[in-house]
C-alpha cells in the first residue's frame, strides 16, 4: 500500500496576489500560454504531447469550430441554470476535470489541488491512475472524487486494484481502455521527457532556467513529501517519478479485452465508466456489459494518431445508446464547446490539460479561476441560445458550418433533448 505524503493540504489557500495575477486570465487557453513559459520543456511537453503528426489532436479542436449555433431570440432567459445531474447525483456544471497523470509534477500537490478546487465548485473530478499522490489522500480531500483506472490484463492484479479502490471509498471507477499499448509520442522524446525521468545535464539546465517551478515545485515536494512515486497504477506503490534505472511497470495491457471488463462489472460494486471508446459497437457492448456511463474519447491526440474526433463520433453513439449516460472529452476549450457537445447528445464535458497547465502557472487560484471562466462561458452562451437550462439543448440549435439554414428549420420543433430518458437528469 502506498504511504501517504506527510503533508496534504485541503484548505483554501489563495493569496490575494494570486488571485489578482489569475484575474488576468481570459480564457482557458491563456493558462496553457503561461504553463508553456512556466515549465521546463521536458515537463510542459509531456502536458501538450500528442502522437504523430498531432492530426488527432487538431481534429479535436475542429470539429467545436465544424459547427454554428442558431440561436433563438425574445424568449427570456433571466432563469438560466447549468446545474445538472450524472448518473443520479446532482453537480452545478455539466463539466469536470479529466484524469490527468503527474499533475503533481506540474504543480506543487497538483491532484489535491485540482480535487478540492472541483468539490468547492460542485463539479466531477477524476483521479489519475498516472498521478503521484495516493489515491487514499485524494479521497479525503474529495469524497465525491472518481478514479480512473489503467488495467492489466491480468484478472489478480486487477482484482488487488479493485480492492485497494474500494477499500479507499471511492463510488465510481473509470476504466481507460484506448492505453493497452503505448502512442507514439515523439515530441516527448524530443523534448527529453521520459517516464520515469532520467537526470540528465539537459534536464538539470531547464530546472535551472525555470527557477519558479524548480523551487516552488520540484524541490518543494522532495522537501515536504519525499520523492515523488507512481502511486496508483497497481495495489502497490511503483516507480520514483526520477531515477535513472527504474521502468514504469505498465503490466500486460495488451491483454486487455471484453472478458476483463466483464469481470470488473462482476466485482465492482460501485458506478461503472468506460472511457476511451469511439466505434458505437463498442459502446452498445460497454452497455450490455452493465457499464453506467460511457467517455467518448480519442485520449486527447495522444495515441492513434489519425483517430475520429470525438465530437464527430458523439451523434451516432447516442443514436446507438439512447438510454446510456455519456461523457466527451478532447478538445473542450470554452463554454460553446460544452454545449456543442451537449446539443450532440453528450450529457456532460471533462476538460483537462487547461485545468493542468492552471494548477501549474495559479495552484488553488488557477484552477478556480480556470473553472469560472469556463462555468461563466457555459452560462453565458447559454442564456445568448435564448435558452434557460441546457436540457433544452437539441441538435436543432445547431447546424453544420458553411451549411445553408434549411427551410424545415421554420416548422415545429423536434423532440428536445428533456424529452427522451438518458443517464443524465438536467435540473431546471
Amino acid at each position: 500500500m502506498s504511504q501517504l505524503p506527510a503533508r496534504i493540504s485541503t484548505a483554501d489557500h489563495r493569496p490575494a496576489r494570486a488571485v489578482r495575477r489569475m484575474e488576468r486570465m481570459l480564457s482557458l487557453s491563456d493558462f496553457e500560454r503561461a504553463a508553456a513559459r512556466h515549465l521546463p520543456l521536458a515537463i510542459y511537453g509531456y502536458l501538450a504531447s500528442v502522437a504523430e503528426t498531432g492530426a488527432s489532436f487538431d481534429a479535436n479542436f475542429n470539429a467545436y469550430q465544424s459547427w454554428h449555433f442558431v440561436p433563438r431570440s425574445l424568449v427570456g432567459v433571466r432563469e438560466r441554470n447549468i446545474a445538472t445531474s450524472i448518473m443520479g447525483q446532482q453537480w452545478k456544471a455539466p463539466f469536470g476535470i479529466a484524469p490527468m497523470g503527474l499533475a503533481a509534477l506540474m504543480g506543487y500537490q497538483g491532484d489535491a489541488v485540482l480535487a478540492a478546487a472541483a468539490r468547492d465548485a460542485g463539479i466531477p473530478f477524476v483521479l489519475s491512475g498516472s498521478s503521484l499522490t495516493p489515491l487514499e489522500a485524494i479521497r479525503e480531500v474529495n469524497p465525491d472524487a472518481w478514479f480512473q483506472a489503467y488495467v492489466p490484463g491480468e484478472h489478480e492484479r486487477i482484482d488487488a486494484l479493485l480492492d485497494r479502490v474500494a477499500a479507499a471509498g471511492f463510488g465510481t471507477l473509470v476504466v481507460t481502455i484506448d492505453v493497452v499499448i503505448a502512442g507514439n509520442r515523439e515530441n516527448n522524446t524530443r523534448n527529453g521527457f521520459t517516464r520515469p525521468l532520467r537526470p540528465t545535464l539537459r534536464l538539470l539546465w531547464q530546472g535551472m532556467t525555470h527557477p519558479r517551478w524548480s523551487l516552488g515545485t520540484f524541490m518543494r515536494t522532495l522537501a515536504q513529501d519525499g520523492m515523488p512515486h507512481f502511486e496508483n497504477s497497481m495495489a502497490t506503490r511503483g516507480a520514483p517519478i526520477l531515477s535513472r534505472h527504474a521502468e514504469r511497470d505498465f503490466g500486460k495491457r495488451d491483454h486487455l479485452n471484453w472478458d476483463h471488463i466483464r469481470h470488473i462489472r462482476d466485482r465492482w460494486k460501485g458506478k461503472l465508466v468506460i472511457k476511451g471508446l469511439l466505434a458505437p459497437e463498442d459502446a452498445v457492448t460497454a452497455q450490455e456489459i452493465g457499464a453506467e456511463a460511457i467517455v467518448v474519447s480519442n485520449h486527447g491526440g495522444r495515441q492513434l494518431d489519425g483517430a475520429l474526433a470525438p465530437l464527430h463520433a458523439l451523434p451516432a453513439i447516442r443514436a446507438a445508446c439512447p438510454g446510456l449516460c455519456i461523457g466527451i472529452d478532447g478538445g473542450v476549450r470554452r463554454g460553446s464547446d460544452v454545449l456543442k457537445a451537449l446539443a450532440l447528445g453528450a450529457d456532460f464535458a471533462l476538460v483537462g490539460r487547461p485545468l493542468l497547465a492552471a494548477a501549474a502557472v495559479g495552484a488553488r487560484a488557477g484552477v478556480d479561476r480556470a473553472i469560472a471562466i469556463l462555468n461563466d462561458e457555459t452560462r453565458r452562451n447559454l442564456g445568448l441560445l435564448g435558452l434557460n437550462g441546457i436540457q433544452e439543448l437539441s441538435s436543432r440549435y445547431l447546424v453544420p458550418a458553411g451549411t445553408p439554414l434549411p427551410a424545415a428549420a421554420a416548422t415545429p420543433a423536434p423532440e428536445t433533448k428533456a424529452a427522451r430518458t438518458t443517464g443524465a437528469t438536467r435540473l431546471q
